[in-house]
Order: structure tokens, then sequence, then C-alpha cells
């Protein structure tokens, strides 16, 4: 089927499945599960095993995994290290409150500090993105000691009651009163947006639009800066807010990337207010886009929160907030706690994640194999009616397809998932996402190779060909 021959990825040995048949699952999952519960695919895929890059169904079919557990596995499926690394400390300790001293916590906090701006030093271990940006949300309050918290249209930033209302998107929002004090700004979108153009982007790729920027200019990001700074005039005391927050690429939104110096010009803004600014990096940090260990540095700011999750514990349920001490002074003013947060297995896991980063050169690789993916799927854009626009960097990558290029009009929901599920059927994982859901998100484990990428192209080249 394939014309990459030379395409012959090691197999591990393929673990026999043992446990509930395919139908059980589905049976349970009617019965006892969260009734809403994302399933993707018409026929559910059922996985069974991991390596590296790889995922094995019920019955041993291997597929590449482009979307890597929603952006969470960083470093690969079932890492021996990680697994080494949890046997040895689950028969140690398992399980110790922070109440107690106990190594592990000390020594990732120590690590990951190192891995932050110097003022960013006082760690908080918690269990999820969504709980690293609610508790972010009360440090913004607390040390400004105002009550506004301003994010981007499009944006996600999680599931709590909380950050539901900081979350803008129909489609996670109950109808229920949300939160009250949080807003929503322009999104700041060069492909879709009211301004962008093709010199608006960090990274290789551009949108195809025109416009009068220049090379080292963008109009766009002036313009969306304006209007921000319009917003806040009109919509906000003359105090200011609290804060702001911003992943530094949206993910779920469909991997949108702001214009040139956009950020930047946001960042001081807010700060001239007296609020403080919050970077999500849930799905942008630990060197998944290539040229940084956080995507923040590509903005050329340093935030005065930053939230963490997914990729820091390669699918262990680990997140954590960074601060500055003076941000983190306001937090005590009561006490706050968490059981689990830095417990000696969770600890260990995301120094062994760091560790495995930096021995293993991924940031290094997310930058090469994602550069040249985004080339090749450039090249697809051009030769395909349905590819919109390719956008990313590094190994954080967006597809959106169209029905029509002028009109950017997102291609039919059925189609989308015609060619979603003959990549599948094909072997390889891809996510989905943007407001219509007609944004492939390609986040893969980030030890993919440049056949991988190969592989991955000529898959989505064949699906391209059957719409």
């Amino acid at each position: 089927m394939f014309s990459s021959a030379i395409y012959r990825p090691i197999n591990p040995a393929v673990i026999e499945h043992i446990g509930p048949s395919f139908k059980k699952m589905a049976d349970i999952r009617k019965s006892c599960l969260n009734p809403v519960l994302t399933t993707y695919y018409s026929k559910p895929l059922a996985v069974h095993q991991g390596h590296k890059q790889w995922l094995f169904d019920l019955d041993g079919k291997r597929y590449l995994d482009m979307f890597g557990g929603i952006c969470t596995v960083s470093v690969g499926h079932s890492h021996p290290r990680i697994s080494e690394a949890v046997n040895e400390q689950i028969r140690t300790l398992g399980h110790c409150s922070n109440v107690y001293y106990h190594p592990k916590i000390h020594e990732y906090a120590e690590k990951l500090a190192s891995k932050l701006p110097d003022k960013l030093k006082v760690i908080y271990f918690v269990n999820s993105g969504s709980e690293a940006n609610d508790l972010a949300v009360l440090l913004a309050r607390s040390f400004t000691g105002k009550h506004n918290i301003v994010s981007f249209q499009n944006c996600y930033h999680g599931m709590t009651y909380q950050t539901m209302a900081l979350t803008s998107n129909g489609y996670y929002k109950y109808p229920v009163m949300q939160n009250p004090g949080f807003f929503k700004t322009m999104n700041p979108d060069v492909y879709k947006g009211i301004w962008g153009g093709s010199h608006c982007r960090e990274g290789p790729v551009q949108a195809d639009r025109s416009c009068s920027c220049k090379i080292a200019e963008c109009e766009a990001g002036q313009n969306y800066l304006n209007q921000f700074q319009e917003e806040l005039k009109y919509e906000f005391p003359a105090n200011g807010i609290a804060g702001i927050f911003a992943e530094s690429i949206q993910g779920v939104g469909g991997v949108v990337q702001y214009p040139t110096n956009y950020i930047k010009g946001v960042y001081a803004t807010v700060k001239a207010s007296g609020g403080v600014f919050v970077s999500d990096e849930v799905q942008t940090g630990f060197g998944r886009t290539g040229d940084h260990f956080w995507g923040f540095e590509s903005h050329d700011i340093e935030p005065d929160i930053v939230t963490m999750a997914k990729g820091i514990g390669n699918g262990f349920p680990l997140a954590a907030v960074a601060t500055t001490a003076e941000v983190a002074q306001s937090l005590t003013k009561a006490t706050h706690f968490n059981t689990f947060g830095g417990n000696p297995i969770s600890s260990i896991v995301g120094l062994t994640v760091l560790n495995i980063i930096e021995e293993e050169n991924l940031q290094e690789n997310s930058k090469k194999v994602g550069t040249h993916l985004l080339l090749e799927l450039e090249k697809l854009k051009e030769h395909s009616a349905n590819v919109g626009d390719v956008r990313g960097q590094g190994l954080m990558i967006g597809v959106e397809l169209v029905s029509d290029k002028a009109t950017r009009a997102p291609l039919e929901s059925s189609k989308f998932m015609t060619l979603w599920e003959n990549c599948l059927e094909m072997g390889v994982i891809l996510g989905k996402g943007g407001l219509h859901g007609n944004v492939l998100r390609i986040k893969p484990p980030m030890c993919i190779t440049k056949e991988d990428a190969d592989f991955t192209v000529e898959v989505l080249q064949l699906a391209l060909n059957q719409l």
C-alpha cells in the first residue's frame, strides 16, 4: 500500500490480551462509566499495550500514535526507565503526605525549578492541568486583590467548575450559571481572524493569506493588541484586572498560534495595570515546541505564574504550578494543602521524565522531526483542495481541513470523520480539535523519527485522496 517500504519500526514482544472482551468493555462503559465520556471513532479503539510511539489494540495490531494520549505521552509509551523508577520507589515508599519530609519531592522540585526562569522557584504540585489552572486563578486573585480574569476566545484551560468559566468553547460548558469574574478577549487567529497574513507566525510555516506586513513587522499583532487595550478600557475598572491566562499555542482550540509580538504586548499591558500573566504550558511545555523548553520563551516574556501538566508525567496524573516567592506569599493567608501533590511516586515519575528529555535529546528531536513534518505537511496544503492551513512549532502541529480555501469554511463533519477513520485504518492515530472539530491535532511522543513523520504524511495524503 505504501511506497515507504523502508518503514520497518521494531516491534516489542506483543503481550497477549487477557481480560474483558471488547463487548464486555462496551457494556461496562455503558452501564458503569460517565455517560458523556468522549469515545473516538465509530468503532472505538481498544488499546492494550504501548511501546515508545506505538500503541497496540486487543488483537495486537500496531498504530503509530501521533496524538500522544492528547499531548500527554512526552517521552514514549511504557518507557522502561519510568517503569523501573516507579517499581523501585513503590518497593521503598508508595505514599507519604507532604506534611512530612520525603526525599523525592525535594529532589524533583529543585530539578523542575532549574528549568524555569530564576524568579519562578516556588512549586505547587497537584494532580491535573485543570487543578493547576484552578490554583493559578486563586493565586492571581489573592496576590492582586482583584477579581476579574481574562482569557482568549477559543482557549481551553480545564473542566473544573471554575476553569470551565475560564475556558472559551461552548462544547465544554454546561447549561448552569458560570462562575463570575471571567471575561474573554478576541482570539488573535492570523488564519481566520480579522487580521492576519503570511508573515505573522513564529515557526517554519505561515498562513496562506496576503497582508501588508513586512517580514520583521506584524501589523496584525499590533491591531489585535490595540483591540485588547480598548477592551480593557471599556470592560474593567480603572485599577485593572487580576490577570490573564494564555496558552503559548492554543491546543484544544486547534493549535492556533498568535501573531508575532502580540503576547509580549499583552504581557506589558497587563503588568502595567497591576495584573499577573499566567502561562498555561500544559501542552506546550517540556520541549515540545522544539526551540524552547517552555512555550512562553518564544514570546520573550517571563510569566508570573506557569501551569503545567500532561507531558510533565508522561501520562501519570501529575501537574504543577510555578510562581514567584512574592506571589506565593499571598497564599499564606490560609492553609493550602494537596494530599497527593508531590507524593513519592509522582515525584520520581516527574524527575525521571526530566532526565529522559535531557539525556535522549527529545527537545532537539522535537525541533528536527517537527520541522521536517511541518514542511512536508505544507506540501500537502499546496496540492490538496481540503488542506487550508498548516501551523505549529516542533511537535505541536495543527492541520486545518476546509471545504473551500477561499472562504476557509470548515470541512464537512462527515468528510472529516471519513478521513480521520481512514487514517486509523491505515495505522495512524491523529487527534482532532478546533471549534468546528475540523483540525487534525498532531502531538506525538517526542521520540518519533523522520520515518514516522514521512509515514504519517503518506497516510494523510492517501486519506485526502479518498475524500
